[in-house]
């Protein structure tokens, strides 16, 4: 069956009511509204998305709506794909309930929104510095979509570490009464991170494209058994930085941050004091595609 799709607010609202409050036949607990944020051009990524949000809700909405404040000058807000048929018959495989499918004017009766939801100091930092206002522009539209949806769920790939952690911030933040799950990143068979700006790729540029995380596993092997200097520590992010780039890849940034994304390890310790959770982040350009990619280990 394929989702109802809505486009106003205002529907949405009033086909979400009914659910709130009601018991679940199967879970025998209150009914649970879940959503999956998107901007469309779905892939295999974001319907596992929606498979992790129908085991944690009873009804899931996914939204779909290419958000114009998070994307700065010369980004490619007006190229980007809009596939709406294609998506609602992808998320029917998967059982989606709801599609919100808004118009702009719909989001934004003035552009540029007079109201900011501002990420903080989080977002000062990796794709921060490089996309300036990105994150403002995300804040605010996630902050609409909870006010529109009310979910008691939300689901959000961790490719995207920074925005999830900035997420997680805005949800304690302002209290909004909302679980958020992060779903693990998921990859095609060799290891490329699922994007819908993989389409950007040539056919010999998809073929380089799995060197990152390659190159991300290496150094998590490389890091875990700790007790490196912090100069072997510096070199070491220093020749994968130099490996990238001689891939073909233009690097943003390649960085080794505690896994609550505090201050860069390079700046606070040695890999010999105790057990860390780290995560190695990256974003790089090749070809018309900037690439993120992300991976968790634990040193020491």
């Amino acid at each position: 069956m394929f989702p109802i799709i809505y486009h106003d607010i205002s529907s949405l609202r009033e086909a979400l009511q009914p659910y709130r409050g009601q018991k679940s036949e199967k879970q025998g607990r209150q009914q649970r509204i879940a959503l999956v944020p998107t901007m469309g051009n779905l892939h295999d990524g974001h319907l596992e998305l929606v498979k992790i949000a129908k085991q944690h809700a009873d009804i899931v909405v996914v939204s779909i709506f290419v958000n114009p404040t998070q994307f700065g000058v010369g980004e490619d807000f007006d190229s980007y794909p809009r596939t709406l048929d294609e998506d609602v018959a992808k998320l029917a495989t998967v059982g989606a309930d709801y599609v919100f499918a808004p118009s702009s004017d719909a989001m934004y009766p003035v552009l540029p929104p007079p109201t900011t939801v501002l990420a903080g100091a989080i977002s000062n930092q990796l794709c921060g510095q490089s996309r300036p206002g990105h994150f403002d522009g995300v804040g605010i539209i996630v902050s609409k979509l909870f006010n529109i949806v009310q979910p008691d769920v939300a689901i959000f790939g961790q490719k995207d570490y920074q925005q999830l952690a900035i997420i997680k911030q805005l949800v304690r933040d302002l209290s909004h009464p909302i679980e958020i799950i992060g779903a693990p990143i998921v990859r095609a068979d060799d290891g490329l991170a699922l994007s819908s700006r993989n389409q950007y790729l040539t056919e010999s540029e998809r073929q380089v494209a799995p060197t990152l995380h390659r190159e991300l596993q290496g150094l998590a092997e490389q890091l875990k058994g700790g007790g490196i200097s912090q100069q072997a520590f510096e070199s070491l992010l220093a020749d994968k930085r130099t490996r990238i780039s001689d891939a073909g890849f233009t690097i943003d940034y390649l960085e080794v941050k505690t896994e609550e994304l505090g201050s860069v390890v390079s700046d606070s310790i040695t890999f010999n004091i105790e057990n860390k959770n780290i995560v190695i982040l990256v974003a790089a350009w090749l070809g018309r595609a900037r690439l993120l990619d992300n991976q968790l280990a634990v040193v020491g």
